[in-house]
């Protein structure tokens, strides 16, 4: 996770069930599954936050350029996230032996030529992109 010290990334669990199950009255995942992950991980030093219910993390968090928020589906993830930063996203890809940014939003194909796309989230890829290189570069 030495991503985590480099850029200084601070690292966020969303829950599954309402209210990260409320101790198992809504739900028993949080308690019996990521609880239980999410303190293994953090005794092998990866510094993840417990769940936390997604009604309420991503607003907590909107402000911190830092924060990662770890979601355990795609619309428990992307549906608030999309909300916030529609325009200005990055999707970072970790683990490859290269750098890796893309639009949040995808390839917007069938806005091609209509004149009516934003270039925000590109141009945050791009630079986002250029910046990792270059911190590589220095190792």
């Amino acid at each position: 996770m030495n991503v985590r010290y480099r850029l200084g990334f601070r690292f966020y669990c969303g829950s599954i069930n309402p209210h990260s199950g409320e101790n198992g009255t809504l739900g028993e995942e949080e308690e019996n599954l990521l609880k239980p992950v999410v303190s293994r991980l953090r005794e092998e030093g990866i510094p993840l936050e417990p769940p936390a219910p997604n009604d309420t993390l991503f607003y907590r968090l909107r402000n911190d350029p830092k924060a990662v928020i770890v979601s355990f589906s795609h619309d428990l993830g992307l549906t608030p996230f999309k909300l916030l930063y529609f325009d200005k996203g990055v999707n970072l890809s970790l683990g490859l032996p290269v750098v890796r940014t893309s639009p949040d939003h995808g390839t917007a194909f069938d806005l091609s030529g209509k004149g009516v796309a934003s270039e925000g989230s590109l141009v945050r890829a791009l630079r986002l992109a250029r910046s990792l290189q270059r911190r590589r570069a220095l190792g």
